[in-house]
Order: structure tokens, then C-alpha cells, then sequence
């Protein structure tokens, strides 16, 4: 979101807005001679008051390890990894940039950054500021969420800088998908987190927390309708247990050695029937020598149009269903070949660095 667009949602918010019911604005009320009432406000009290003191202590502790990026093509969050300085994000948020400048959440100068690495399969990346001395978060155990469990998000959507936004684990295990999106290719996530904690355009990268001040996921995609419109309450973020195994490679080597997902060993394109317009299956223009798909004789041309008997008629649902593999699995493969069905049995490899 471009700061011009984050200026003009600050304007909104700053302005009165008026409702059917009526609209309260900034005009200097008039002493007219009628009796006025005293409003009386309740104290938080009990479990109520716990609760706040819970959130404000959780936004009080990570909040600081919570970044605003900023680049050349546009603006994200990010979460402190470590202290030396290395930040994780989603890789939707610098791909194809040149430029990066972090900014602590809870204010503070900018400071220049350089990219260490970048993951698109799992959509994380990690940026370094050298020198910096920024909190690191504490990365939880996302194996071990709940559904309901009280979640807060930490980023900066349309550019507000360290918002926060709070709701609960609306659902695990979910495989979820993102279109490509100028130089970021798209990503099948698997394990994502669903959440009703508001997220919005500038959230991507920042913190999933617990009430107990564990970042537990990184926001990275909001569900939409039919017509492309933003779903209310419908987040997802990519589970920390992945962010644990992904950012350490990615800090040591600029790269991920074990992605710990599977792969065919295969580069496709989404074949459409000509009679119909619709898609019809996952077209191999390239088969990796040596892998799974190789050794089970799988050849350019062939059109693959199931995986242990569910249908693939898109890119996306190859990779929906390969995201619910492992390395070491062997699926049933269903394809064309010259017009023909055939069906191959396939060792998964483990998908390389991206």
C-alpha cells in the first residue's frame, strides 16, 4: 500500500463520520440552557482487567521486534529472528526490489537493510540491517495451537505503522494458495493458520502472537470472494514452526538446502481444452534428470491429471495436493500421453531452493 494511500485512510479516520443514526463531528457544542447529564464510566474490573493488563503487557513485549519494510516496490512487515539484525518477512514483500528500509513498530529512525535470502515456495524471506540493535521475538510452537485460542496481529496495514489487531484461531492445517503478483511467482502454504484477526494489505510479514507473547505465525494472505473482494475476519498466516526450519538456512546460506516439501521433479503449465476453454489437466514441459517423476518415466508432453485419484486441472491443485505430501511419499500418478490414460507410481523428491 503507497503512503499516498495510507494518507488518505489516516484523513478518514480523522474525520467525523456520519451513520443514519446520527454523526458526531468536531463542531464547539452550544450552551443552550438545557440540562446537561453527567456520563459516568466503569472501572475494568476482574477477569475483564486481567485481560487488558494481558494484552497490553503482550503489545508491550512485541511490539518492539515487530518492523515496518519499506522498498522500492512497496511496504510490509516484518518480525525480529535474531540479534544480529536479521528480520523475517513474507518474500511477497521484497521480491524484486533493490531497495530496503526497516523501521521499528514502536517508532524509531529508519535504518537500510540488505536481503539474505528468499524462499517463494513457503513465501518467507529474510532482510538484515547490520549493526542494529532490534529486539528479537520469540518464536512458539505452532503445532501446539487451538481453534479459539486468543491470537493478536502486529504489523502495518495500509501503512499504519505497529497496529495491532486481535481474534482467535478460527482453524489449522489449512492449505491455502497465492496468485502471482508482480515479481513474486505466488506460493501453496501448507499448515497456514486461519484467524480472525483483522488483516490487511501491510500486515504481510508481521506476527501471529499469543497471549502469551509467542509469535506463532506470520500474516501473509487474506481470503477473498468470487469477485476479488477482501473476506472479513478470513486471515491466514504461515505457521512459525515453519518460519523455524526455513529462516535459519535461509540466515546461513542465502538458501534453503531442506525445504522439508515434496516434489515431483517436474515443470508444468496448466493445460486449457480448446473445446471448452477450461483447464484439463498439468502439462510437463520439463522433467528434472534423476528424480521421482524420471525414474517413473514421466515425459515432456504428458499432461498429469490426478494424484492418488483427486483431480489436478490447475498449477494450483498440483501444488495444493504436493503441499500435503512429504519427501519420501509415493503417490499414484494419472496422466495423458498422445491422447492415451496411463497411471505411474512416483517416489516425491524434496523441492530445492527457489
Amino acid at each position: 500500500m503507497s503512503r499516498a494511500r495510507a494518507g488518505v485512510v489516516a484523513a478518514l479516520v480523522g474525520s467525523a463520520v456520519c451513520l443514519p443514526a446520527g454523526c458526531t463531528g468536531t463542531t464547539p457544542a452550544r450552551n443552550t440552557g438545557a440540562t446537561t447529564s453527567v456520563v459516568s464510566t466503569a472501572a475494568v474490573t476482574g477477569s475483564a482487567a486481567q485481560l487488558e493488563q494481558q494484552y497490553e503487557q503482550v503489545v508491550r513485549t512485541v511490539l518492539p521486534s515487530v518492523v515496518q519494510i519499506t522498498t522500492d516496490r512497496g511496504e510490509g512487515s516484518g518480525v525480529v529472528y535474531d540479534d544480529r539484525g536479521h528480520i523475517v518477512t513474507n518474500a511477497h514483500v521484497v521480491a524484486g526490489a533493490s531497495t530496503f528500509h526497516v523501521t521499528p513498530a514502536s517508532g524509531g529512525k529508519a535504518r537500510t537493510g540488505r536481503l539474505v535470502g528468499i524462499f517463494t515456495p513457503d513465501d518467507l524471506a529474510v532482510v538484515r540491517v547490520d549493526g542494529a540493535s532490534f529486539r528479537p521475538a520469540s518464536f512458539g510452537d505452532s503445532g501446539r495451537l487451538q481453534v479459539g485460542q486468543v491470537v493478536m496481529a502486529m504489523g502495518s496495514p495500509l501503512g499504519l505503522s505497529g497496529s495491532v489487531t486481535n481474534g482467535i484461531v478460527s482453524g489449522t492445517g489449512r492449505t491455502v494458495s497465492s496468485e502471482q503478483q508482480d515479481a513474486f511467482p505466488g506460493a501453496t502454504i501448507s499448515s497456514a493458520i486461519q484467524t480472525s484477526a483483522a488483516i490487511n494489505p501491510g500486515n504481510s510479514g508481521g506476527a501471529l502472537v499469543t497471549l502469551s507473547g509467542q509469535v506463532v505465525g506470520v500474516p501473509t494472505l487474506i481470503a477473498a470472494t468470487a469477485r476479488g473482494q477482501a473476506a472479513q475476519g478470513i486471515g491466514f498466516a504461515i505457521p512459525s514452526n515453519t518460519v523455524k526450519n526455513i529462516a535459519p538456512q535461509l540466515i546461513q546460506s542465502g538458501k534453503v538446502t531442506s525445504s522439508g516439501r515434496a516434489a515431483l521433479g517436474v515443470s508444468v503449465t496448466t493445460v486449457i481444452e480448446e473445446s471448452s476453454a477450461e483447464p484439463a489437466g498439468v502439462g510437463v514441459v520439463h522433467v528434472a534428470k534423476g528424480s521421482g517423476a524420471d525414474k517413473a518415466g514421466i515425459q515432456e508432453g504428458d499432461v498429469i491429471i490426478a494424484i492418488n485419484g483427486t483431480h489436478t486441472p490447475t498449477q494450483a491443485d498440483l501444488a495444493k495436493i504436493l503441499a500435503g505430501m512429504r519427501p519420501g511419499d509415493t503417490v499414484r500418478i494419472t496422466l495423458l500421453r498422445n491422447g492415451r490414460k496411463r497411471t505411474v507410481d512416483v517416489r516425491l523428491g524434496e523441492l530445492p531452493s527457489a
